[in-house]
């Protein structure tokens, strides 16, 4: 069994500088022990991983970090200050893409500054940028229901780029779309982590995805979950997204693991 680490282990590299932390957070449903004292740091600018079988508490880790779910013990902190519910500086994309069915593209898109109360113009200009970063020109007076699976997670996307949160909290947000598409949206969100000044933390069933996106990568065990392990892949991150697949270090990171996880799969 991998050695769990808490926060204490992580602070040996002093000069990262961490957007969000956890600190002995514990999350109980009725008698099922969720979380049980998780520590774990995000850096800033980065984007981090949570990856472990199905039930092990990843989603709930991150809803009490958007603040949708309050914690039984301990507590999350963004930028130092601790986390009491939902706030303008962490947005939610959605495995369900979440959109208005009833609103055109530019109109979810902006539907979060429309709620802070910026002014239509303004709203609809900063939407437009983001609607254009994520490939959906053209569409913008389009609905719902008229675009593919692909089409309105970037949407979603969108929308939470939009509202210029520092932290981006994605919940599985390519599980619903096809392998090509799903490859696609990966070289994109690295993009996006390059170019957008913000704090991504990602949740996916998939090792090979969570190795090709990943800053950093917490492996949670399963309930009552805590961090067993950190991996920090590095150098073929470097070398260009189309060789990274193919690079050895790439897939022996993938085959670690996977190893590390095989036992509480079986």
């Amino acid at each position: 069994m991998p050695q769990t680490r808490d926060a204490a282990a992580l602070h040996q590299a002093h000069d990262v500088d961490y957007a969000v932390t956890a600190h002995k957070v514990s999350k109980n449903y009725g008698d099922v022990e969720a979380l049980k004292d998780l520590s774990l740091e995000f850096p800033r600018g980065q984007l981090t991983t949570l990856l472990g079988p199905s039930g092990c508490g990843k989603t709930t880790l991150l809803k009490i970090i958007a603040g949708l779910l309050a914690p039984n013990s301990g507590e999350i902190q963004v930028d130092r200050k601790t986390v009491t519910g939902p706030g303008p500086d962490r947005a939610f994309v959605f495995q369900d893409f979440a959109l208005l069915p009833w609103a055109s593209v530019i109109r979810n898109v902006a539907f979060g500054l429309e709620l802070r109360g910026v002014a239509k113009s303004e709203r609809e200009g900063i939407a437009e940028k983001y609607i254009q970063d994520v490939g959906l020109g053209g569409f913008e007076n389009s609905f719902p229901h008229e675009l593919s699976g692909g089409m309105r997670q970037r949407v979603g996307l969108a929308r939470a780029l939009a509202v210029d949160a520092r932290v981006l909290l994605m919940d599985e947000p390519f599980s619903a779309v096809d392998e090509q598409t799903r490859r696609k949206f990966q070289e994109d969100l690295l993009s996006l982590v390059q170019h957008e000044n913000k704090t991504f933390i990602f949740v996916t069933h998939s090792i090979e995805e969570a190795v090709y996106v990943s800053d950093q990568i917490a492996i949670l065990l399963p309930r009552p979950s805590r961090v067993s392990e950190i991996i920090r892949p590095s150098g073929f991150r470097n070398r260009g997204s189309e060789n990274i697949r193919r690079d050895p270090e790439y897939l022996d990171i993938v085959d670690r693991i996977w190893s590390s996880l095989r036992s509480y799969v079986e």
